[in-house]
């Protein structure tokens, strides 16, 4: 029984007294401990880490729903968590924050539909905007699928807006590889976009910077959202916009007493 167990305890207290900065510690701690006593130290666990989830991180307004697999659509809130093929609407001028298993995220709005798929999003309709956070390596791309194209992304962000007649396929940065339903692939850098339109393709353009900026002040999945966005400082260095102030705070109104007239 000694035997069996002695070899076990070295390399429990060993690695209490290694991460402790004195390795001799074991084999006099192993000397000193009858056995049964010596049965009775704890060795130390690996602690298992939770399996990341898909998940809701922020609903900023409604209405909002997801719809679990054979499920009934659910209000959106945040913490909830998404199983494979779960089925996300919003209606305006609802939206939804996500985070995926690998790390990668989208905001969904509008009036729009979309799924969770294997490797990304499968977009129905509607808005999304989908980011890889600064400084995240390998991993596998994060696909967007729409009926006419899929857009593949790795550490930068794209925007998508789809609707029955029209495709807009948006870099906010980095690189974006967009390949149509026909075959035809276009290659995206930082503000550049393509658009289908009455069923055509037209050729990559990038917007000019008051145009960017314009879309950076109004847009409704950059704003209005306290979950943090990692890739929006890269986005306005990228594109040479400013950080839009933050609103500013209502001057509290005082009530003014009403003066009484003057005594006769």
């Amino acid at each position: 029984m000694a035997a069996h167990f002695m070899p076990l305890l070295r390399r429990c207290l060993g690695s209490v007294a290694s991460a402790a900065g004195r390795p001799s510690l074991a084999v006099a701690t192993v000397a000193a401990l009858p056995l049964g006593l010596a049965l009775l130290v704890g060795c130390p666990r690996p602690v298992s880490a939770t399996p990341a989830v898909p998940r809701v991180v922020e609903v900023p307004s409604r209405p909002a729903f997801i719809k679990p697999p054979g499920g009934s659509e659910l209000p959106a809130r945040p913490g909830q968590v998404l199983a494979a093929r779960t089925l996300l609407r919003t209606q305006l001028p609802g939206r939804i924050q996500v985070q995926l298993a690998n790390g990668r995220s989208f905001r969904l709005g509008g009036d729009a539909v979309a799924r969770l798929g294997p490797d990304g999003v499968e977009l129905e309709r509607g808005q999304i905007i989908a980011w890889v956070n600064p400084g995240s390596k390998g991993g596998s791309l994060l696909r967007i699928r729409t009926r006419v194209a899929t857009a593949s992304i790795v550490g930068t962000t794209v925007f998508i807006d789809a609707t029955p007649d029209s495709m807009k396929v948006f870099s906010w940065e980095g690189h974006v590889s967009v390949v149509t339903s026909s075959g035809e692939r276009f290659e995206l850098q930082s503000g550049q976009q393509v658009v289908l339109e009455q069923g055509t393709w037209q050729a990559p353009r990038r917007l000019s910077q008051e145009e960017a900026s314009t879309r950076r002040r109004k847009s409704l999945l950059l704003n209005g959202f306290e979950a943090p966005m990692d890739t929006l400082p890269v986005i306005e260095r990228e594109l040479g916009l400013s950080p839009l102030a933050a609103p500013a705070a209502a001057t509290p109104v005082v009530p003014v007493a009403p003066v009484s007239p003057p005594a006769r």
